[in-house]
């Protein structure tokens, strides 16, 4: 059964000449201005990854972003919530009246006890904004009056993967739209090489198994699959079958895609499937980028002091620190969204360990990253975010001593820091108990904040939608958010 025969046949009177007729005079008027292959005259050369009409709805602060996902929920209460009153209540029982109530995992439902683990690491003030910052993170204290930090973000799952898909998407359930796919979407790229939204997914140093990481984080959903992000590979070739198989230079390859996209092109004229012609701006992305990628991973130009100020490990294929470097290489070139993704923060036992191997990783990258982009004057134009799925418990999961202590899952709050292009540095924003257990002043949801770094780009959130099974659908959600002024420039 030909579906588009079925469409057609169930049109209405009304749909089919609005469909046809009405919009021909659209399509002569159109050809009245074009020149040789039906260009208009005088046209700049086509945008592979055009913005959409009316895009974006304001002047953006910020061009690009990099989000910086800690896949795993890194421990607000050992990096940024600083609690010293803590350590009198060592072992001691969380109060019921903190507790409140509140819905726990099952990992530690069945314990008899919830002692008290305040943070073994130490604290110190930097920066003009004298910010708390932890013992582990000797480089970003140096940035921390670039950053705006968020004390008291808050999601609504408490498992790893409903509540990355909720970070990234603004749903818990899957099949929505990824945050750089609606942004690939809105406002393209300008770069004709690359792809709108590149992800990285670097390696790891703690020793604890990590949570899997699924597409849906960097899925385009309900939008069109070009907007998908594309995942460049940590080790080996950066994209599978980018390259001439033996035997075929590239004038062939040039060849056999024209070949490929005339059959294509008249596939979609016959069906008019919109997927038909993502695959033949694939394909052509594809050749594209056979030589625009093998330059964008060589980093032999780079002059020592860039190096430097990512560390050692810069060079080492699949490292974090690796991946810092290529995101700013990445936005330098125009490409609207950089996702990096960091395993391994899933923390129940160990933590005190693990978290160290952990910000070894991303620690010295995360801060070159941002020197780095402020030194060239990119800084102003790129968003930089960074985060986790939500935070950890103050009390212990399982056998707590001084020097060692897990902490289970805790969607009440959390710690997330942005910084560059339209953020207000040097400011923190909301604040926890005295257990970082609940939000005492400027609840964030993780809503609100996807509404401000769209804020950041240019965007309204409430006017950015896409209409899928009947509603409306924006990154979002349908309840009634804002972006949060006091974190805006």
């Amino acid at each position: 059964m030909n579906p588009l025969f079925e469409y057609n046949l169930a049109q209405t009177r009304r749909q089919f000449f609005g469909n046809t007729g009405i919009r021909l005079g659209g399509l002569a008027l159109a050809a009245l201005g074009a020149g040789p292959a039906g260009r208009l005259i005088g046209a700049a050369p086509e945008r592979v990854h055009p913005p959409l009409p009316g895009f974006p709805h304001f002047a953006p602060k910020a061009k690009s972003i990099i989000y910086l996902h800690m896949n795993g929920a890194p421990s607000q209460l050992d990096l940024w919530d600083y609690k010293p009153g803590l350590r009198e209540y060592f072992d001691k029982d969380l109060p019921d009246s903190v507790k409140n109530g509140q819905r726990i995992t099952t990992m530690t439902s069945g314990q008899t006890r919830f002692p008290v683990a305040p943070s073994m690491f130490q604290f110190a003030q930097h920066g003009q904004s004298r910010r708390w910052v932890s013992e582990l993170l000797p480089h970003t204290a140096r940035i921390v009056d670039e950053i705006a930090l968020v004390k008291s973000v808050q999601t609504n799952a408490i498992n790893h993967d409903p509540a990355c898909t909720f970070v990234m998407t603004g749903a818990e359930i899957p099949g929505k739209a990824s945050l750089g796919s609606w942004l690939a979407y809105g406002l393209g790229s300008e770069n004709n090489d690359l792809p709108a939204f590149v992800v990285l997914t670097p390696n790891w140093s703690s020793k604890a198994d990590a949570q899997a990481l699924f597409t849906r984080m960097w899925s385009s959903g309900f939008l069109p699959t070009k907007y998908t992000g594309v995942a460049l590979r940590a080790v080996g070739d950066p994209v599978l079958y980018i390259d001439n198989p033996p035997g075929v230079d590239r004038s062939d390859r040039r060849v056999l895609l024209d070949a490929l996209n005339r059959l294509n092109q008249r596939t979609h004229d016959r069906l008019g499937d919109p997927e038909t012609l993502t695959r033949i701006a694939q394909y052509e992305m594809a050749f594209r980028m056979q030589s625009s990628v093998p330059d964008l991973v060589d980093f032999k130009k780079e002059s020592k002091s860039t190096i430097d100020l990512y560390g050692e490990e810069v060079n080492k294929a699949g490292s974090y620190a690796a991946s810092a470097l290529l995101a700013r290489r990445l936005v330098e070139r125009g490409v609207r969204c950089v996702q990096v993704l960091h395993r391994g923060w899933d923390q129940h036992g160990s933590l005190p360990s693990e978290i160290r191997a952990q910000c070894k990783d991303i620690d010295q990258a995360t801060a070159g990253l941002v020197m780095d982009l402020k030194a060239r004057g990119l800084l102003d134009e790129t968003l930089v975010v960074w985060g986790g799925e939500f935070g950890r418990t103050v009390y212990s999961q399982g056998k707590l001593t001084a020097t060692d202590y897990g902490r289970d899952h805790h969607p009440r709050n959390f710690c997330m820091w942005m910084a560059g292009g339209g953020v207000k540095p040097g400011i923190v924003y909301g604040e926890t108990d005295d257990f970082s257990y609940n939000v005492v002043e400027n609840p964030v949801h993780i809503n609100e904040l996807n509404a401000t770094i769209l804020q950041c780009m240019g965007i309204d959130h409430r006017r950015f939608t896409f209409k899928n099974q009947g509603l409306d659908q924006r990154l979002t959600g349908v309840e009634e958010v804002h972006p949060i002024k006091a974190l805006l420039a």
